[in-house]
């Protein structure tokens, strides 16, 4: 995702066609970092966003109301008494520059005619907003940057205002093709590297497209590029920024399984372009029109907001259970490397035996014995002694040592088995935090691991639901993924390892099918049948789905196993979620569920 000079372009042109002679009815503060302007035009009322975070800078429209603080911060008290009823006169943008610049007129104290400007720049940790007069002289900003902060330029109140050129690029929209064969299709880089590196507001994404257009590998190196190539990739540059020069936008996200990826004013061909691979498969990205770049902005921003809260959220327990991991995996390597020394104990038994049938003609202080190993087809063996003990006493010493190691292994048997289950359970609680959408969600996982002693209940909760100071929990609601096949058959998925169990134990019906990616931790796949035979389309739908939802989401494909449920059986005193079945159905598919609905 980038919010490029080409998204910043289809911003100006949206703020210009919406407020342009608007007044500047409310200016409004609600982050240290964000102002928040309503202005009013002949279009309608408009809230406009300002936000200069150094993680998530924008400028957009937006329909949400937003906290003020108590008392306006200064800036925003500064910004009232300047341009509060002001008319905006120009929204301009420099080249292809991630700023926008908001011309406000209004009148002085004497009354005379002012012009004032709002400058926001869009640069990650680089943003800010400025306040500067008529002249380009700092009034303000929202953030103040000293010389000790940057050599570069300071934004301070008295400092004349100016856009520091610091890598030397070139302005795309005035870029000519001596220009371009000079600055960019000279260099040693790949081509798409050398088109966003030596040109303003282009990302490494539209960088992607321009390459794509003009039907040129983006990883090809630009200097190697023949004339006829180096042409048609200017040709197709410049047909991309007449586009932009004419404001022909389009506003557009670009999802993955329903997940937002990416945005942008152009249509990105280079991702959605190709309606199916070499291999037949669908692409596995969409794209959404909108008509608003700040409503794409808005959308955008939400569904990744949701994802980072319960990332965040789930910190906790993914240390927990990485830990835990960690830790389990460390002790299965060692379990499996002590069981692999007690398979020898076998040559210890041997020994003792051959001692105690070929013993007998030892001298006093033999310290070794060379006898036929009729276990081997009487081929001699040396077999090593200690000179102080009797050959009985040899023998005792090796059955002893045989027979430690032999409940040594039956011992390490039972406890690697003990442990491969738990790095399994481990393993399938962190694919369902992967796949966690909802508090509720990582409720229930934090259930499961209080359960199983990962993490310490709170000490009313141990004490039982007799305990005076306990209080009543309310227990989170958290529902299994619920889709509808193409051929209308009804699908659950489960998000964790409880809602497995329900929906395989309570939900399913003997003859519904159950499907799930073989031989790693995923999630089960139910198909309510109704009695009625499935669809091949419905089996690659349900298989699809249980890749997904299953580690190997980021696989090119998955075998996934399906049978009907009730072959389907709980292992005793198993963890939840965990069955075992002995006669299944195999099939590939790939972790892409685009296309699906979700109900």
């Amino acid at each position: 995702m980038a919010l490029d000079g080409i998204v910043t372009a289809n911003l100006r042109k949206e703020i210009e066609d919406c407020v342009l002679g608007g007044r500047i009815s409310k200016i409004a503060q609600p982050e240290a970092d964000e102002l928040l302007l309503t202005i009013k035009s002949q279009k309608g009322q408009y809230r406009l966003a300002l936000c200069a975070s150094a993680s998530l800078p924008y400028a957009c429209f937006t329909d949400t109301a937003r906290q003020n603080p108590a008392s306006a911060p200064g800036f925003c008290m500064l910004l009232r008494k300047h341009i509060g009823g002001g008319r905006i006169t120009q929204v301009s943008q420099p080249g292809l520059e991630r700023i926008l610049s908001l011309t406000v007129e209004h009148l002085d104290e004497l009354g005379d005619v002012r012009h004032k400007k709002l400058i926001i720049e869009i640069m990650g940790k680089h943003s800010n907003l400025i306040f500067c007069d008529e002249d380009d002289r700092i009034i303000d900003s929202i953030k103040h940057i000293p010389a000790t902060v940057s050599s570069l330029r300071e934004v301070l109140p008295g400092r004349s205002y100016f856009i520091p050129n610091t890598q030397n690029k070139k302005d795309p929209l005035t870029l000519s093709f001596d220009e371009f064969i000079r600055e960019t299709a000279s260099r040693p880089l790949p081509c798409a590297k050398a088109l966003y590196s030596t040109l303003t507001g282009l990302s490494p994404l539209a960088a992607e497209e321009v390459c794509f257009r003009a039907s040129i590998d983006s990883d090809a190196t630009a200097s190697s590029l023949d004339s006829s190539q180096k042409q048609h990739l200017y040709g197709t540059l410049r047909r991309m920024m007449e586009e932009i020069s004419g404001g022909h936008f389009f506003p557009n996200m670009v999802s993955k399984n329903g997940i937002p990826e990416e945005f942008a004013s152009i249509r990105l061909t280079h991702l959605t372009g190709r309606s199916e691979d070499p291999s037949g498969e669908p692409a596995p990205y969409t794209q959404t029109g909108y008509d608003s770049i700040s409503q794409v902005l808005q959308d955008f921003y939400a569904a990744r907001s949701v994802r980072t809260r319960i990332h965040q959220k789930s910190a906790d327990l993914r240390k927990v259970v990485s830990t835990a991991l960690e830790r389990n995996i460390k002790k299965y390597d060692l379990q499996l490397r002590q069981l692999k020394d007690t398979e020898k104990r076998e040559k210890y038994r041997i020994y003792g035996e051959l001692i105690h049938t070929f013993g007998y003609r030892l001298p006093e202080g033999a310290r070794e014995l060379t006898a036929p190993n009729y276990y081997d087809g009487d081929r001699e063996i040396r077999i090593p002694l200690d000179p102080e003990r009797s050959a009985a006493d040899n023998a005792a010493r090796y059955f002893e040592k045989y027979n430690k190691q032999k409940r040594t292994a039956a011992a390490l048997a039972t406890l690697t088995r003990d442990t491969a289950e738990e790095i399994e359970h481990l393993e399938s609680i962190a694919t369902a935090l992967c796949i966690s959408r909802s508090e509720a969600d990582l409720a229930q996982i934090r259930e499961e691991l209080q359960q199983f002693g990962y993490i310490k209940k709170h000490a009313a909760a141990r004490r039982g639901p007799g305990y005076k100071g306990q209080k009543k929990e309310k227990r989170a609601v958290s529902k299994p993924l619920h889709y509808l096949s193409s051929d209308g058959f009804h699908i659950y998925v489960g998000k964790n390892n409880y809602q497995n169990e329900e929906i395989t134990f309570r939900l399913a019906d003997g003859g519904d099918w159950w499907f799930h990616a073989k031989g790693m931790p995923g999630s089960h796949v139910i198909v309510k049948t109704g009695g009625q035979e499935l669809t091949d389309r419905t089996f690659e739908e349900a298989g699809r789905l249980a890749a997904y939802y299953s580690k190997g989401q980021g696989s090119e494909k998955v075998e996934i196993d399906y049978v009907k449920r009730k072959e389907v059986k709980k292992t005793a005193g198993g963890k939840p979620g965990f069955v075992i079945y002995h006669t299944n159905y195999s099939l590939i598919a790939a972790p892409d569920i685009e296309g699906l609905t979700e109900v």
